[in-house]
Protein backbone atom coordinates (compact mmCIF):
# COMPACT_ATOMS: atom_id res chain seq x y z
CA UNK A 1 0.00 0.00 0.00
CA UNK A 2 1.38 3.43 -0.77
CA UNK A 3 -0.05 6.79 0.78
CA UNK A 4 0.32 10.23 -0.34
CA UNK A 5 1.35 12.49 2.46
CA UNK A 6 -0.39 16.52 1.64
CA UNK A 7 2.65 18.38 3.31
CA UNK A 8 -0.11 21.41 4.31
CA UNK A 9 -1.41 19.05 6.87
CA UNK A 10 1.41 16.18 7.41
CA UNK A 11 0.54 13.16 9.70
CA UNK A 12 2.39 10.50 11.63
CA UNK A 13 3.07 7.05 9.50
CA UNK A 14 0.78 4.36 10.77
CA UNK A 15 3.22 1.40 12.28
CA UNK A 16 1.30 -0.93 9.60
CA UNK A 17 2.15 1.09 6.58
CA UNK A 18 3.91 -0.29 3.92
CA UNK A 19 5.07 2.90 1.98
CA UNK A 20 4.47 6.72 2.70
CA UNK A 21 5.45 8.72 -0.37
CA UNK A 22 6.18 12.44 0.33
CA UNK A 23 5.64 14.85 -3.18
CA UNK A 24 5.96 18.51 -4.01
CA UNK A 25 7.80 20.56 -6.30
CA UNK A 26 11.05 19.10 -7.10
CA UNK A 27 10.85 16.42 -3.91
CA UNK A 28 9.74 12.77 -3.94
CA UNK A 29 10.39 11.03 -0.58
CA UNK A 30 9.38 7.37 -0.24
CA UNK A 31 9.11 6.51 3.44
CA UNK A 32 8.73 2.50 4.75
CA UNK A 33 8.61 2.19 8.40
CA UNK A 34 9.84 -0.78 9.78
CA UNK A 35 11.65 -2.24 6.35
CA UNK A 36 14.45 -4.11 7.95
CA UNK A 37 13.13 -7.08 9.76
CA UNK A 38 17.03 -7.38 11.12
CA UNK A 39 17.32 -3.63 12.40
CA UNK A 40 18.58 -5.43 15.60
CA UNK A 41 21.43 -7.79 14.34
CA UNK A 42 22.74 -5.15 12.43
CA UNK A 43 22.51 -2.10 14.80
CA UNK A 44 24.61 -4.59 16.85
CA UNK A 45 27.28 -5.68 14.34
CA UNK A 46 27.88 -2.21 12.93
CA UNK A 47 28.61 -0.82 16.46
CA UNK A 48 31.20 -3.35 16.69
CA UNK A 49 32.66 -3.81 13.23
CA UNK A 50 32.57 -0.64 11.61
CA UNK A 51 35.92 1.54 11.79
CA UNK A 52 34.39 4.45 12.97
CA UNK A 53 36.01 7.91 13.03
CA UNK A 54 35.48 11.36 14.18
CA UNK A 55 36.60 13.95 11.15
CA UNK A 56 37.66 17.66 11.51
CA UNK A 57 36.61 20.27 9.39
CA UNK A 58 38.20 23.74 8.92
CA UNK A 59 35.73 26.84 9.02
CA UNK A 60 36.54 30.60 8.69
CA UNK A 61 39.74 29.53 10.21
CA UNK A 62 39.34 27.33 13.42
CA UNK A 63 39.22 23.32 13.33
CA UNK A 64 36.01 21.76 14.93
CA UNK A 65 34.96 18.13 15.61
CA UNK A 66 32.16 17.11 13.33
CA UNK A 67 29.06 16.24 15.55
CA UNK A 68 29.15 12.82 14.89
CA UNK A 69 30.67 9.60 13.93
CA UNK A 70 31.40 8.40 10.57
CA UNK A 71 32.85 5.92 7.95
CA UNK A 72 32.84 6.19 4.61
CA UNK A 73 32.95 2.44 2.13
CA UNK A 74 32.80 1.96 -1.15
CA UNK A 75 33.78 -0.25 -4.64
CA UNK A 76 37.46 1.07 -5.77
CA UNK A 77 37.72 4.15 -7.30
CA UNK A 78 34.74 5.34 -5.45
CA UNK A 79 36.42 9.01 -3.78
CA UNK A 80 34.51 11.21 -1.80
CA UNK A 81 34.83 14.91 -0.19
CA UNK A 82 32.55 16.87 1.50
CA UNK A 83 33.02 19.96 3.70
CA UNK A 84 36.98 19.89 2.92
CA UNK A 85 37.12 16.01 3.83
CA UNK A 86 38.22 13.41 1.93
CA UNK A 87 37.17 9.90 2.83
CA UNK A 88 39.59 6.99 3.11
CA UNK A 89 37.23 4.10 0.99
CA UNK A 90 37.46 1.16 3.38
CA UNK A 91 36.11 -1.97 1.89
CA UNK A 92 32.46 -3.51 2.28
CA UNK A 93 32.25 -6.07 5.17
CA UNK A 94 30.04 -8.83 4.32
CA UNK A 95 27.35 -8.01 6.71
CA UNK A 96 26.98 -4.33 4.59
CA UNK A 97 27.15 -5.80 1.46
CA UNK A 98 24.36 -8.43 2.14
CA UNK A 99 22.31 -4.71 3.05
CA UNK A 100 23.42 -3.28 0.10
CA UNK A 101 21.94 -5.95 -1.86
CA UNK A 102 18.69 -6.00 -0.22
CA UNK A 103 18.30 -2.08 -0.63
CA UNK A 104 19.47 -2.20 -4.32
CA UNK A 105 16.26 -4.52 -4.75
CA UNK A 106 13.85 -2.40 -2.73
CA UNK A 107 15.06 0.97 -4.57
CA UNK A 108 15.49 0.00 -8.08
CA UNK A 109 18.81 1.10 -8.39
CA UNK A 110 22.66 -0.30 -8.20
CA UNK A 111 24.68 1.92 -5.53
CA UNK A 112 28.51 1.81 -5.28
CA UNK A 113 29.28 3.81 -1.96
CA UNK A 114 27.92 3.84 1.06
CA UNK A 115 28.06 6.64 4.02
CA UNK A 116 27.85 5.73 7.65
CA UNK A 117 26.84 8.45 10.80
CA UNK A 118 26.74 7.20 14.13
CA UNK A 119 25.09 9.70 16.30
CA UNK A 120 25.88 8.67 19.71
CA UNK A 121 23.34 11.20 21.31
CA UNK A 122 20.63 13.74 20.78
CA UNK A 123 23.65 16.71 20.50
CA UNK A 124 25.23 14.70 17.62
CA UNK A 125 23.48 16.09 14.58
CA UNK A 126 23.98 17.06 10.76
CA UNK A 127 22.93 20.63 9.69
CA UNK A 128 21.07 21.86 6.42
CA UNK A 129 22.60 20.06 3.30
CA UNK A 130 21.69 18.87 -0.16
CA UNK A 131 24.01 15.50 -1.02
CA UNK A 132 24.97 17.74 -4.26
CA UNK A 133 28.68 16.86 -4.37
CA UNK A 134 29.75 16.62 -7.65
CA UNK A 135 31.21 13.41 -7.50
CA UNK A 136 27.58 12.25 -6.75
CA UNK A 137 25.42 10.89 -9.56
CA UNK A 138 22.35 13.37 -9.39
CA UNK A 139 19.99 11.36 -11.42
CA UNK A 140 20.28 8.59 -9.01
CA UNK A 141 18.32 8.23 -5.62
CA UNK A 142 20.07 8.42 -2.47
CA UNK A 143 18.58 5.52 0.32
CA UNK A 144 18.57 5.66 3.95
CA UNK A 145 18.56 3.61 6.71
CA UNK A 146 18.34 4.48 10.44
CA UNK A 147 18.98 1.84 12.79
CA UNK A 148 18.61 2.81 17.12
CA UNK A 149 16.70 5.91 18.27
CA UNK A 150 14.46 7.65 16.59
CA UNK A 151 15.17 11.19 15.22
CA UNK A 152 12.78 13.96 13.19
CA UNK A 153 14.55 14.32 9.72
CA UNK A 154 13.68 17.91 8.65
CA UNK A 155 13.42 19.23 5.03
CA UNK A 156 12.70 22.21 3.61
CA UNK A 157 12.99 23.51 -0.36
CA UNK A 158 16.16 25.49 -1.46
CA UNK A 159 13.95 28.65 -2.20
CA UNK A 160 11.01 28.70 -0.22
CA UNK A 161 9.68 31.96 -1.79
CA UNK A 162 9.51 30.54 -4.83
CA UNK A 163 8.43 27.58 -3.95
CA UNK A 164 5.85 28.46 -1.56
CA UNK A 165 5.87 25.33 0.58
CA UNK A 166 7.39 25.06 4.55
CA UNK A 167 9.43 22.96 6.01
CA UNK A 168 8.63 19.78 7.62
CA UNK A 169 9.65 16.72 9.53
CA UNK A 170 9.79 13.14 9.15
CA UNK A 171 10.08 11.11 12.48
CA UNK A 172 12.67 8.34 11.43
CA UNK A 173 12.95 4.97 13.42
CA UNK A 174 14.80 1.97 13.82
CA UNK A 175 14.81 -0.31 10.52
CA UNK A 176 13.04 2.56 8.55
CA UNK A 177 14.10 2.97 5.00
CA UNK A 178 13.94 6.54 3.27
CA UNK A 179 14.56 6.76 -0.89
CA UNK A 180 15.04 10.61 -1.91
CA UNK A 181 14.49 10.03 -5.20
CA UNK A 182 15.77 12.95 -8.50
CA UNK A 183 15.63 15.54 -8.32
CA UNK A 184 15.10 15.89 -4.81
CA UNK A 185 18.98 16.94 -4.01
CA UNK A 186 18.58 19.77 -6.76
CA UNK A 187 15.89 21.73 -4.58
CA UNK A 188 15.70 20.72 -1.50
CA UNK A 189 18.06 20.45 1.78
CA UNK A 190 17.57 18.27 4.75
CA UNK A 191 19.02 18.05 8.20
CA UNK A 192 19.43 16.17 11.71
CA UNK A 193 18.79 18.72 14.81
CA UNK A 194 20.00 18.22 17.84
CA UNK A 195 17.57 16.52 20.47
CA UNK A 196 18.96 16.66 23.82
CA UNK A 197 16.47 14.65 25.48
CA UNK A 198 17.96 11.41 23.32
CA UNK A 199 20.25 9.52 24.75
CA UNK A 200 20.41 6.48 23.04
CA UNK A 201 22.77 6.11 19.66
CA UNK A 202 20.94 6.29 16.36
CA UNK A 203 23.17 5.20 12.84
CA UNK A 204 22.37 6.41 9.30
CA UNK A 205 23.50 4.70 6.50
CA UNK A 206 22.72 6.48 3.16
CA UNK A 207 23.86 4.47 0.11
CA UNK A 208 24.89 6.40 -3.18
CA UNK A 209 26.03 6.37 -6.39
CA UNK A 210 29.45 7.95 -7.11
CA UNK A 211 31.44 8.54 -10.34
CA UNK A 212 35.02 6.78 -10.29
CA UNK A 213 36.70 9.46 -12.05
CA UNK A 214 40.36 9.61 -11.01
CA UNK A 215 41.08 12.45 -8.18
CA UNK A 216 42.60 15.52 -9.13
CA UNK A 217 46.20 16.33 -8.05
CA UNK A 218 46.26 18.63 -5.01
CA UNK A 219 46.80 22.31 -6.02
CA UNK A 220 50.35 23.20 -5.77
Amino acid sequence: MSRQLDLLAPEPVPSGEVEHVVRADGLVVRHRPGWLAEADHHLSALLQEVPWKQEQITLFGRTHPIPRLTCWMGDPGCHYTYSGVRNAIEAWTPGLQALREQVEAEAGCPFNSLLLNRYRNGNDRLGWHADDEPELDPDRPIASLSLGASRSFRLRPRHPAVNGTAAFSLELGHGDLLIMEPPTQRHWLHQLPRRRRVIQERLNLTFRVIGTRPLKPPLS
